[in-house]
């Protein structure tokens, strides 16, 4: 028996919340041309830059609607509130009911387009290359199109998987801005009984992270191809602790970060782990960066009052 959601949504535009259970029937109408965009949020520090951002999607000719997923049941719902736009995408927020990271993949009804923009709360990608992005998408529709790479890698000492950075492959992209098929959506949440789904999504509730590489895994599964990497001029990850001059502050971003704390990686790799044994199978795939130059690190970080790609200045940025 398939398990029902449920969620609450809140209309921004008209101010009125409606309780909605989405059925698992993928629709056979979604919009081939626009996107929607799914923005992960859960620190109130960062709502103002979140506001910024779902303005700026809002904007965006190819985007459909943007919805917000709110990640920290606490938030007071008076901290909530977005300004209306007049731009012909809406911006829609959603209340995730529980702190569990599975809720990135749910199928909202909202989403009416065959793929979506997922992104973090802290990313900013110029508007081209989201377009570039989304047309490198629209001729690899089984695939997931990313601009941040990770691997996964074989210890044969250890036999056990680990979770790395290569310079010339990738197998994984992560969801600070990701653009993939809705489907996936509904395969992510909806498979149940049998497909070792269930076993996999408990895994990433317990840990609250590997749910990037999780959606990963599903793409694979069905594509047998691995993710596809695109460029762009710049990418600015304002979550990354080398752009901050204080030094109070980016410590105390490092407590916070999930990235930054003390045996990421390890976890990293024992989630995928623990997703080999329960879908039976090992699906990542590499890709070797047929759209950009290389596969470095894009960002730009604050550094003597200029702003320079991350890769200059430290180490790549552990996530």
């Amino acid at each position: 028996m398939r398990k029902s959601l449920l969620l609450v949504i809140f209309h921004l535009v008209v101010g009125t919340a409606t309780i909605l259970t989405p059925n698992c029937t993928i629709p056979d109408d979604l919009n081939p041309n626009q996107l929607t965009v799914l923005i992960s949020g859960y620190s109130t520090h960062r709502l103002p830059l979140l506001r910024t951002l779902a303005s700026f999607y809002a904007t965006l000719p190819i985007i459909s609607s943007v919805l917000i997923l709110w990640g920290n049941p606490k938030t007071h719902p008076s901290l909530l509130t977005f300004p209306s736009t007049s731009s012909t995408a809406p911006i829609i927020l959603i209340r995730n009911p529980t702190r569990s990271l599975n809720h990135r993949f749910h199928p909202h009804p909202q989403i009416r387009t065959l793929a979506v923009l997922i992104c973090d709360d802290d990313i900013q990608i110029p508007s081209l290359s989201i377009s570039f992005a989304f047309r490198t998408w629209q001729s690899h529709p089984d695939r997931i199109v990313g601009f941040f790479p990770r691997s996964h890698e074989l210890d044969l000492e250890s036999k056990s998987w680990i979770y790395t950075i290569h310079p010339d492959k990738h197998s994984i992209v992560l969801t600070k801005m990701m653009i993939v098929a809705s489907e996936y959506l509904w395969k992510y949440t909806c498979i149940e009984e049998g497909s070792g789904m269930e076993r996999a999504r408990s895994v990433v509730k317990k840990e609250r992270n590997c749910e990037d590489l999780l959606i990963n895994f599903v793409v694979a599964m069905d594509s047998r191809k691995g993710p596809l990497l695109v460029g762009s001029n710049w990418v600015r990850d304002w979550g990354d602790t080398r752009n901050e001059k204080d030094e109070k502050i980016a410590k105390g971003k490092k407590k916070v970060a999930i990235s930054e704390k003390e045996g990421h990686r390890r976890r990293r790799g024992m989630c995928i782990g623990e997703f080999h044994k329960a879908l039976g199978i090992m699906p990542l795939r590499y890709s070797y960066g047929n759209f950009v130059e290389g596969v470095k690190e894009q960002g730009l970080c604050q550094k003597g009052g200029k702003l320079v790609r991350c890769d200059q200045v430290g180490r790549d940025h552990d996530q």
